[in-house]
C-alpha cells in the first residue's frame, strides 16, 4: 500500500511544473533556508501563544500589519476559511441579515449556518461567452442597502477565483454611509499591495476587514492566512475570540514560522522580487497573446462594462473557439507537457502565477500552448459551447440553518423539482453555489446541474457523490 509521505516524495522528484497554489511553487531557490521538519514544536517556553499573543507571535503579526499598512493583523493557520468564519461571526448577531455576493466561498455559507444568518444576495453579471462572473456593481450594493436598512454587514469576494476585481473603494463608501461594515475576501489578492501593476488592494480602499490567503500567491505554506483590521469600525478583541474558536488549540509553529518568513522575505527583498516577477509575467502574457485559437483573455480589456479590474497574474486561456474543452486542455497540458494548472471549466483554463515562478517554467507553459495552438481544430461555426448555463436565484424557503437542521430524506434528483433542498450543490471550480440548503429546486437548476455533469465539472456538497440523489426537507 502506498503512503501519502511516499507519494509526495516521488512526486517531488518528477518533472512536473505547478501553475497552481501554493504560490511558492516548491521553488528551492525562493525557499532557501527554510527547513521546517526539525522546527515542529508546540507552545513551549519562549515561543508565545497564538490565541493570546504577547511576544514573538504578536511581533510577527505586528510586522505583517506594518507591511500591509493596516491597523492590526492576525496570523491564521486554518486558511482563509478560518478567517472568514471569524470575521463574519464577530460582526453579526444571531439571525441578522447579511449582504453577500452569491459567488462567495463556501466558508461564508458555513458562517450563515453557524449563526442562522439571513443572506441577501448580490448576483454579479455574467461575462458573455465565458463562465466568468463579472464584478459586483456598486449600484446594486446601494439599492440592496436602501431596500433593507437592517443589513449591517456586507461581504464581497474580490478578486474572484478568475481574478475579477470589484470597485471596493466605491462599495466601501456606500456601505459606510449605510452604517454597515464591509468584509472583503481578498484571499487571491495578497500580492496586490506589492506592485502597482496589480489592482489596488482592498486594504487601501476603505474595507473594514480584509482576508488574505498568503499561501495562494505569495511564498508561505498551505493553510497560512492573514486577517487585517483596517478601520476602527470593528472590534479586534471580538475577532480574536472567534479566531480561538476556528483555529486549533495546538497551532503549527511551522505554519506560523512560514508566515513570518514570508513577511521577512517581502520586507527585505520585495522591492526586487516583484519587478522581476512583473517583467516575467508581462513577457509571458505578450507571448501567449500571439496565439490564434487558444486565446489569452483579459476580462477587463474585453468586457470593461462588466469587469471593473482584473488580476493579470491569472492566465485565463480560452479554448472557446476550438473543438477542445477546458478539461481536455487541462489534461493534455498535464499528461503531455507535465504542467499542472489551477483549474478548468468548459471554455477555458486558469494558470496561477506568482513570485515563485521561474523563466523556465513560464517558457514551458508558453511553448506548450503555442504547440497545441497549431494543432487544435476550430469548432464548428454553429456550435456555441459557452451558451450552456443560465442562473436564476432560487426561492429561499428556509434559512440555511433551518434547512440543515430539519429532518430530511433522499430522493432521486430527477424527481426533486419543487422540493426544498437540504444540501449544497456547488460546481467546483469555480465554487459558486447553484443551490444552497433551504432553496426550492427548480427545473432550471436541474437543467444546469445536468449540463455541469455533461461538461465534466465536479459538483460538491451532495452526500451522493454520483449526483443521482439529493437530500430534501421532509
Amino acid at each position: 500500500m502506498e503512503h501519502l509521505y511516499q507519494k509526495l516524495s516521488v512526486y517531488d522528484e518528477e518533472d512536473i511544473y505547478p501553475f497552481h497554489m501554493p504560490g511558492h511553487k516548491r521553488n528551492p531557490a525562493l525557499m532557501a533556508g527554510f527547513l521546517p521538519y526539525r522546527q515542529d514544536i508546540t507552545e513551549i517556553t519562549g515561543f508565545d501563544d497564538l490565541h493570546h499573543p504577547e511576544g514573538i507571535i504578536q511581533a510577527a503579526a505586528d510586522r505583517a500589519a506594518a507591511l500591509f499598512g493596516v491597523r492590526k493583523s492576525f496570523l491564521g493557520i486554518n486558511g482563509s476559511t478560518g478567517m472568514i468564519l471569524s470575521a463574519i461571526l464577530s460582526c453579526t448577531g444571531r439571525g441578522d441579515k447579511i449582504l453577500i455576493a452569491r459567488n462567495s466561498h463556501r466558508s461564508v455559507y458555513h458562517a450563515l449556518y453557524l449563526k442562522d444568518l439571513r443572506p441577501v444576495y448580490l448576483v454579479p453579471a455574467g461575462i458573455p461567452g465565458m463562465e466568468v462572473n463579472g464584478s459586483i456593481d456598486p449600484a446594486d450594493v446601494e439599492k440592496a442597502l436602501a431596500r433593507d436598512p437592517d443589513i449591517k454587514t456586507v461581504l464581497i469576494t474580490s478578486p474572484t477565483y478568475d481574478g475579477v476585481v470589484s470597485d471596493i473603494r466605491r462599495i466601501a463608501e456606500i456601505v459606510h454611509r449605510a452604517g454597515a461594515v464591509l468584509i472583503v475576501d481578498e484571499a487571491h489578492g495578497a500580492h496586490f499591495v506589492f506592485s502597482e501593476y496589480f489592482p489596488t488592494s482592498a486594504v487601501r480602499c476603505g474595507a473594514d476587514i480584509v482576508i488574505h490567503s498568503i499561501h495562494k500567491t505569495l511564498a508561505s505554506l498551505t493553510q497560512t492566512a492573514l486577517l487585517h483590521v483596517c478601520t476602527d469600525r470593528v472590534d479586534p478583541d471580538g475577532i480574536q475570540r472567534q479566531l480561538s474558536v476556528f483555529q486549533t488549540s495546538s497551532p503549527s509553529y511551522i505554519l506560523m514560522a512560514s508566515l513570518d518568513w514570508c513577511m521577512d522575505l517581502l520586507s527585505q527583498k520585495g522591492a526586487g522580487i516583484f519587478p522581476e516577477f512583473v517583467s516575467l509575467l508581462e513577457q509571458t502574457r505578450k507571448r501567449l497573446s500571439e496565439t490564434d485559437s487558444l486565446v489569452l483573455v483579459d476580462p477587463h480589456e474585453r468586457w470593461p462594462e462588466q469587469v471593473y479590474a482584473f488580476d493579470r497574474s491569472k492566465l485565463l486561456i480560452s479554448c472557446g473557439q476550438t473543438e477542445m474543452s477546458g478539461p481536455v486542455l487541462f489534461d493534455r497540458l498535464c499528461r503531455d507537457y507535465r504542467l499542472h494548472l489551477e483549474m478548468a471549466v468548459p471554455s477555458y483554463v486558469v494558470a496561477l502565477t506568482s513570485i515563485g515562478d521561474t523563466p523556465e517554467g513560464m517558457d514551458r507553459l508558453v511553448n506548450a500552448i503555442q504547440e497545441l495552438d497549431k494543432t487544435v481544430p476550430h469548432k464548428a461555426a454553429e456550435e456555441d459551447r459557452t451558451a450552456w448555463i443560465s442562473f436564476e436565484l432560487p426561492e429561499q424557503v428556509l434559512s440555511i440553518a433551518e434547512a440543515m437542521d430539519s429532518p430530511a430524506g433522499s430522493v432521486p434528483v430527477l424527481e426533486s423539482e419543487g422540493r426544498v433542498s437540504a444540501e449544497f450543490v456547488v460546481p467546483y471550480p469555480p465554487g459558486t453555489p447553484l443551490l444552497v440548503p433551504g432553496e426550492r429546486i427548480t427545473g432550471q437548476f436541474l437543467q444546469n446541474m445536468r449540463r455541469y455533469i455533461q461538461k465534466d465539472i465536479k459538483l460538491v456538497g451532495l452526500k451522493d457523490m454520483d449526483c443521482r440523489s439529493i437530500d430534501v426537507i421532509d
